[in-house]
């Protein structure tokens, strides 16, 4: 079961596990601009959280800027509900270069088609999903407290970057 704050919360759409493909989905940039991230080939970890806003998701972001940084055998993807606008402020006031921060504001497609939307606020539950060359999920994590970090360690190894 997965809470915030505490309370448990129902999870709409489609959970994924580990050995599923990542399905392709769309997020808007910061610069307004709608990606499918997925079309793209290679290693990817694509972190759902629920706001750049909050001191969790900000330190979680900012934890895996600096655990990333130097290599480039990885994409690094965050989404969330924020406005391109809020991810733009959080980006420059983290001198954020390593990660690619998106938002899923406009049609939930991610959140739909990873089962992470919170029905009762609206925002995004804080999971992990680890990617291979394909797009096969490697690793999964749906974290049980949403206001609690995901387990780095687990994502890095997934993703090769840490034995």
């Amino acid at each position: 079961m997965t809470t915030f704050l505490g309370n448990p919360v129902t999870l709409e759409g489609t959970r994924l596990s580990a050995g599923e493909e990542m399905p392709n989905f769309t997020v808007t940039t910061t610069d307004l601009t709608d990606i499918q991230p997925m079309e793209k080939r290679g290693k990817k970890i694509i972190l759902a959280v629920p706001s750049v806003d909050t001191a969790v998701c900000s330190m979680e972001l900012a934890k895996f800027m600096n655990l990333i940084k130097g290599q480039d055998e990885v994409e690094v993807i965050s989404v969330s509900m924020d406005l391109p606008f809020a991810l733009t402020r959080w980006c420059q006031a983290e001198n954020n270069k390593q990660l690619l921060t998106t938002s899923d504001y406009k049609d939930r497609d991610f959140a739909k088609k990873t089962g992470t939307y919170m029905k009762e606020n609206g925002l995004l539950a804080r999971s992990v999903f680890v990617t291979d060359e394909d797009g096969v999920l490697t690793h999964v994590q749906y974290v049980d407290e949403v206001s609690e970090e995901p387990d780095y360690d687990a994502a890095l190894i997934a993703a090769g970057l840490k034995k």
